[in-house]
């Protein structure tokens, strides 16, 4: 095996090669499985060699829309060991389990004062790659994690008794906790979730925590069936009845006092206001695509309807996050249940078209490398 030759202010006791495997995207529905360098590092940075990442709705809407240039290589929602450390790393070491976020806000600028991190203009930069124009790289054996991600808080450490395939999932229950935080739910409220893919489903279990009646919403039994396990108790059945009027009954003719939104597109965005009552809060969370739609202006002025947007995760609540994934493992919020499907590297483009088309029983799909999830 031919090993990589990394800068001599890099420490390793491991051999790594200098080539790997990578899903690659290469235009419009267009994604490969290549042969690619290890990605080399520098000062103050890390080597990740990937365990498992799960594939997010915003990977495939890249992928499915064109929306950035290729190539690249995609995976966000990552967990790995460290194979390899920089000049002046002295938080984390060869051998240890860690997750790694993609985006650190730089924590001063107009929007990070604003609490609004995910329009800092640092945290648009990506800062980790699997080589190529930096964007994520967790579909792809090894990463580089940049200096500023290793300094602002954006690795976290893994305890050994918790998988990396629950550690995958902090980065997307930061964005959650911090959507759930936006509404500001009080106990004697009533929210309803609509759509229960892996994303609806943590919404609602977030949004039960703080005290308030959850109800969840979607076509398919099955996933209600999965939401169960969460705790979710109140499923609507969107196929076969009327979500509007049913929330209506559920809350003495009012309507929710809130309603997440956890489905793309806008098809649904008018069942959102109307199932929420006259001074509540309907919140967007997969429009993650500019372009028109109709709302109605009378509902947000006359009717006092809040209409707000959450997007990306906040480092202001990265401990809580940090708490819930990992302590929550080992006291019932176990995120693996809502995996589905796994799938190893060489096969990314069949688990890319898995969670392209997603069915009832189809819910989180996850890529491994060679090393794979198991690999503890």
């Amino acid at each position: 095996m031919s090993t990589l030759t990394q800068p001599g202010d890099v420490a390793s006791n491991v051999a790594i090669p200098a080539t790997m495997r990578a899903a690659v995207y290469r235009g419009v529905n267009d994604v490969q499985i290549e042969t690619v360098s290890v990605p080399e590092i520098g000062a103050g940075e890390l080597l990740v060699r990937i365990a498992t990442c799960g594939i997010c709705g915003t990977d495939l809407k890249k992928i499915h829309t064109g929306s950035h240039s290729s190539p690249r290589i995609f995976g966000h929602e990552m967990a790995g060991t460290v194979v390899a450390t920089g000049q002046g790393v002295t938080r984390f070491k060869v051998g240890d389990r860690v997750q790694v976020y993609h985006h650190v806000p730089c924590g001063h600028c107009y929007y990070c004062r604003k609490h609004t991190p995910a329009q800092c203009a640092q945290y648009k930069k990506v800062g980790a790659t699997a080589g190529l124009e930096p964007s994520g790289g967790g579909f792809a054996e090894y990463i580089r994690v940049m200096d500023w991600i290793v300094e602002g808080g954006g690795v976290v450490a893994i305890p050994d008794d918790v998988p990396f395939e629950q550690a995958a999932f902090i980065e997307p229950v930061n964005t959650i906790l911090k959507a759930v935080k936006r509404l500001n739910l009080a106990a004697d409220e009533t929210v309803l979730v609509i759509g229960q893919g892996p994303i609806g489903i943590m919404l609602a279990a977030l949004s039960a925590q703080t005290g308030a009646r959850v109800f969840t919403s979607d076509l398919y039994p099955e996933r209600h069936k999965v939401a169960a396990n969460f705790g979710l108790k109140n499923p609507l059945h969107a196929g076969t009845e009327n979500v509007v009027e049913r929330m209506k009954n559920e809350t003495d003719g009012r309507g929710a006092d809130a309603v997440i939104l956890a489905v793309g597109g806008n098809s649904l965005i008018q069942t959102a206001m109307d199932a929420a009552r006259p001074g509540g809060k309907v919140l967007l969370f997969a429009q993650t695509q500019h372009g028109e739609t109709t709302i109605n202006p009378g509902a947000v002025c006359m009717d006092e309807k809040d209409l707000i947007g959450s997007y990306s995760a906040t480092f202001e609540f990265a401990e809580e996050v940090k708490e819930l994934v990992l302590n929550g493992y080992k006291h019932g919020f176990d995120l693996t249940k809502l995996i589905t499907h796994r799938f190893q590297l060489e096969d990314s483009v069949t688990a890319i078209d898995v969670a392209s088309h997603p069915k009832a029983d189809s819910m989180k799909i996850m890529i491994e490398s060679r090393m794979g999830a198991g690999a503890e």
